[in-house]
């Protein structure tokens, strides 16, 4: 374990004599202490109790605090402990709904029945995540009867709706959460009513606002943090300026979540969207009064020649992708359809103005107007040489982007705005001890610094394997040679692998490599892919494992938990460097270029280390797991950075050959039959 303050004396380990608050997490650890008592399994982690001393000084001290807390350290409980004793009010954020339910419905409320701390307890969801009843009542209207698993769907919802209480929709028993249903019965920022809403009195997330206002302890997500830093609305907005403590879980992701909502974009189906509602509300509230067909028509034309002239004039895009902003804006046309955008909008906005309607809808579709008209206006003007402009192309539409290139200058205000406690915790947060690549990027360069240790054995628990004889990244042979060599270490554990690629390009080529292989096995393999169903239902399929291999990509490299023996083998097919031709990337690396930096060493380079290690953190989550980590990449093991990207790994056994390698699973194996 290793603390720094980087504050005066910037570096220098600290030393003190412990505060109440560190002494009452001491007891509350201690075998005599309360987490002990309640549960005879308690076992107290030095790097836990570690961590949890540096949470408490950091609150005594009202001083930020950086913590990169390895897989199996137990860094719920190490923040969650001091932050309930310390009687602060307190806001918790984390990157994803299921942590936020899972510390609300489990840890939070256990840990305050063993602590006997009597403090109140919010969640609080962005309005997309609860039921919005005005909607839900328009939504038998609007809904394709032709689709029988939305009808089914929106009858479950109007069940479950007559008995909920929070109107968190995370409670429906079944409903996908891509599901054509959502959007028809929850809200945005758009067409909210507000107060003018005729189920206001009875309003879902009205609801959950006012309680997180009354508690001591309130969850929310980055999403929601940053999304009203952004708009300045009064959910978070209004909550963060009562707390003293501020915890960030799963910290790492606030850089890609703060981007999404620090920037403008301006979609076509936010274009199609407001078509749809205007020829809804015209026909409803004012037919005949303007040619409400015509109008919405024109948008939707609008919509599908923007994505036209972003494409180049292809119909088809097959994946999704980022272009550069310079390359989009010299293409024939581009100029044409934006401006033909803004017109089309500013046409939409004159009628919907014109019309003298009562109905609450109809002012917010006035309104929806007059921001995107003024969104599509600022892209046709220059940009702000401070921020970086793109366009997102998919097979369906096109976003126009325009964001800073970090979140530092906005939660740099966030932490002045008033005197508080900050405490970001990951178990991925950096490759060098002041764990640069997140404080540089959030402006924490301040802030203590704590790395907390893994509590597991990774020499004894796990092997490292780099085969030097894969093909090169680029040789279009090296994704089947990826797939062959999963298929051998399935085949030696009966499954129970994982095969994680950089990019969704290479997933159908590595599955069908491995498939190859399965079908001269004479226990053929389950391959389970990316894409062909959500992860969750992925997930359930892989299960204990047995006969299963799961090809992902990067929505696979972080968030899983998959322990015991379920999960013995991942293979990663190359280094995680960030695309260069990404428009983003390429900004930041200018960047750094421009102030006399190595873009190589600065970015791609600590990119790719932190990714690495999410990766790599799939294999081993507990102190009984054996497996194997195999990177195909040959670079790792021939290139002078491959041991600066080694070194950012757990420290596993290194093993040479494939015959060491399927050796080890054979052992591994071994352990599992006899288990």
């Amino acid at each position: 374990m290793t603390e720094r303050d980087n504050g005066p004396g910037r570096g220098v380990e600290v030393e003190r004599e412990p505060g109440a608050l560190e002494q009452a997490v001491d007891w509350a650890f201690s075998a005599a202490g309360p987490l002990s008592q309640a549960d005879t399994q308690f076992a107290v982690r030095p790097a836990q109790l570690d961590m949890a001393r540096a949470v408490a000084r950091s609150i005594e001290d009202v001083k930020d605090l950086v913590v990169e807390a390895g897989t199996g350290v137990g860094k719920t409980f190490a923040y969650l402990v001091p932050l309930l004793l310390s009687g602060r009010r307190a806001m918790v954020s984390t990157a994803t709904k299921s942590l936020q339910d899972q510390l609300f419905l489990r840890d939070l409320p256990r840990l305050r029945a063993v602590l006997q701390m009597p403090v109140q307890l919010a969640l609080l969801k962005g309005r997309g995540s609860y039921l919005c009843l005005h909607r839900l009542e328009q939504a038998p209207q609007v809904i394709d009867g032709r689709d029988r698993w939305a009808v089914r769907a929106l009858s479950r919802v109007e069940a479950w709706s007559l008995h909920t209480r929070t109107g968190d929709l995370a409670e429906v028993q079944g409903l996908d959460e891509r599901s054509a249903v959502l959007p028809l019965v929850t809200s945005t920022r758009e067409n909210c009513l507000g107060s003018d809403c005729p189920q206001w009195a009875g309003c879902h997330v009205v609801r959950a606002r006012r309680e997180a206002m009354a508690a001591d302890i309130v969850v929310v997500n980055h999403h929601l943090f940053f999304a009203d830093i952004a708009l300045r609305e009064s959910e978070v907005a209004e909550l963060l300026p009562t707390v003293d403590v501020a915890v960030f879980d799963e910290a790492h992701q606030l850089m890609e979540v703060g981007l999404q909502f620090l920037g403008t974009s301006l979609g076509s189906g936010q274009i199609i969207d407001l078509a749809r509602d205007l020829l809804e509300a015209g026909l409803q509230h004012a037919r005949g009064l303007r040619p409400w067909q015509e109008l919405t028509s024109g948008l939707e034309l609008c919509a599908r020649d923007l994505r036209l002239a972003a494409a180049g004039g292809q119909t088809e895009a097959r994946v999704a992708q980022k272009i550069e902003w310079t390359r989009v804006t010299a293409r024939q046309g581009w100029t044409e359809a934006l401006q033909s955008v803004v017109q089309q909008l500013l046409h939409a906005l004159e009628a919907a103005v014109a019309v003298e309607a009562t109905a609450p809808d109809w002012k917010r579709l006035a309104q929806r107007c007059a921001d995107l008209a003024e969104r599509a206006n600022r892209f046709a003007q220059a940009g702000d040489p401070s921020r970086i402009r793109w366009v997102d192309l998919s097979p369906h539409g096109v976003r126009l982007l325009e964001s800073p290139l970090d979140i530092r200058e906005a939660l740099t205000a966030q932490r002045e705005s008033a005197l508080r406690t900050w405490i970001f915790t990951s178990a991925t947060l950096g490759s060098d001890d002041g764990l640069s690549w997140f404080t540089a990027a959030c402006g924490l360069e301040d802030a203590r610094i704590l790395l907390a240790g893994s509590p597991f054995d990774y020499p004894k628990q796990a092997r490292l394997w780099v085969p030097q004889e894969m093909p090169l990244p680029q040789d279009g042979a090296h994704p089947g040679a990826v797939g062959r060599l999963a298929a051998r270490c399935a085949a030696v554990l009966s499954g129970r692998t994982f095969v994680l690629t950089t990019t969704l390009k290479a997933l159908p080529l590595v599955a069908q490599a491995i498939r190859s292989v399965s079908k001269t096995l004479q226990h053929p393999l389950e391959v389970l892919v990316q894409g062909e169903e959500p992860r969750r239902a992925l997930l359930q399929r892989y299960g204990d494992g047995v006969g299963k291999v799961l090809v992902g990509s990067q929505s696979f490299w972080e968030g899983i938990d998959v322990p015991g023996d379920a999960l013995q083998c991942v293979l990663i097919d190359k280094l995680p460097f960030p695309p260069p031709n990404d428009p983003l990337v390429k900004a930041r690396a200018q960047a750094i270029e421009a102030r006399g930096g190595s873009p190589f060493e600065d970015y791609f380079l600590a990119e790719a280390a932190v990714s690495l290690k999410q990766g790599a953190g799939r294999l081993i989550r507990t102190e009984q797991d054996m497996g194997l980590l195999v990177v195909c990449d040959p670079r790792m093991g021939r290139m002078g950075y491959g041991k600066a990207l080694l070194k950012a790994l757990p420290a596993m056994t290194r093993l040479d050959t494939e015959a060491q390698a399927l050796a080890w699973l054979e052992q591994v194996a071994a352990r599992s039959r006899a288990d």
